[in-house]
């Protein structure tokens, strides 16, 4: 009867280790299984958000082949701008019969044309005499931030040049007085204040976008911000709103008031009783309006191009940009040197002191 009972036992014995085995490896086998989903899960939130390390920049399309010949014309175009702004900062700074109101605009204009070319001229230089194509990403958003920000500045700059144009004329005995030292320096410090505050959140709008691995071709040499949000496969909503309001306070809200100015400008000017005298107030406004219309046309160009001109070719996209950024540094010295006989006279100085030198 013991005996029957100890062998009736050992099976059941047997029987619960073998289950207790399987309990044991199932249990592992869930462990693993829950491990393994939550490596996925942990990869896939990883390649979930993607920014390149890098955007692959483009010259002139469809001039590749020249693009040598075309990097001869640029690197002129940024050596007579570079040399012409910086040969107007140092004739203002060596006369001192130019220490007025109006030149030290002048200036300010000139340091901001020598920002915006520094700006631009590295990576263009690049892309077409030597091919080098890429750009890391976050050296993309730093010259994407000074383009524009120089861009502003310029424009805010122009601004302030049509209000002492109109001091200058409608009450030419307190200029003096009105546009003192300490009320240019407060110009200066709200024009670059202004800039800063604008376009600092413009990076960090874009660091948060999530882009597409495969979508890093720019459209330019350079970094704008319409293009490079353009690679983004996250709702750009955000972005596109601010830019453009953006655009909207700064450049446009300028153009808006150097209108107004030259409005009143020419009610002040047609009030006058001598033609001679109508004549010569608006022969000083000439350099100016010819900045003024160097810079505004291809900003109105490109901000056209880049919402709603996407049937134009590549080619002409490209072309607009470059009128944009590299043109109105090389032709302001130009304007200033030709129509001012005193700016002439100083850069023709500081020449003559560098060859006897």
């Amino acid at each position: 009867m013991l005996h029957n009972s100890r062998t009736a036992i050992f099976p059941m014995f047997l029987s619960c280790l073998i289950l207790l085995s399987r309990l044991k490896r199932s249990h592992l086998a869930g462990d693993l299984i829950s491990k393994r989903r939550m490596f996925f899960s942990w990869s896939f939130a990883n390649i979930s958000f993607f920014q390149p390390h890098a955007f692959l920049m483009i010259g002139i399309p469809g001039l590749e082949a020249i693009h040598g010949w075309i990097s001869i014309l640029f690197s002129s175009m940024y050596t007579v701008a570079l040399t012409g702004n910086c040969l107007i900062l140092l004739a203002l700074r060596r006369t001192p019969s130019l220490h007025q109101p109006m030149y030290y605009f002048l200036s300010m204009l000139a340091l901001t044309d020598v920002g915006l070319t520094l700006a631009t001229m590295p990576t263009t230089l690049a892309v077409l005499s030597f091919d080098h194509r890429l750009i890391g990403f976050d050296t993309c958003l730093v010259q994407m931030f000074f383009l524009h920000f120089f861009s502003v500045v310029e424009s805010s700059v122009l601004l302030a040049m049509s209000f002492d144009r109109f001091v200058a004329i409608s009450n030419p005995l307190r200029y003096a007085s009105i546009l003192t030292n300490n009320v240019i320096i407060r110009i200066g410090l709200a024009t670059v204040t202004r800039a800063t505050v604008s376009l600092f959140p413009l990076p960090f709008l874009l660091k948060r976008l999530n882009f597409c691995p495969g979508k890093i071709l720019l459209s330019h040499s350079f970094c704008f911000h319409a293009d490079v949000m353009k690679q983004a496969c996250a709702d750009i909503t955000v972005n596109i709103i601010y830019g453009l309001y953006v655009v909207l306070s700064t450049v446009g809200f300028d153009s808006l008031l150097i209108v107004l100015s030259y409005t009143l400008i020419l009610h002040t000017v047609m009030s006058l009783a001598s033609p001679r005298e109508r004549i010569r107030a608006l022969n000083t406004c000439v350099s100016h309006i010819l900045a003024v219309l160097v810079f505004f046309i291809p900003v109105i160009g490109v901000s056209m191009i880049h919402r709603f001109g996407r049937h134009l070719t590549p080619i002409v996209q490209a072309l607009v940009a470059y009128v944009y950024l590299v043109v109105p540094p090389v032709l302001n010295p130009v304007i200033y040197s030709v129509k001012s006989k005193p700016i002439r006279e100083a850069m023709l100085r500081v020449l003559r002191e560098k060859r006897k030198g």
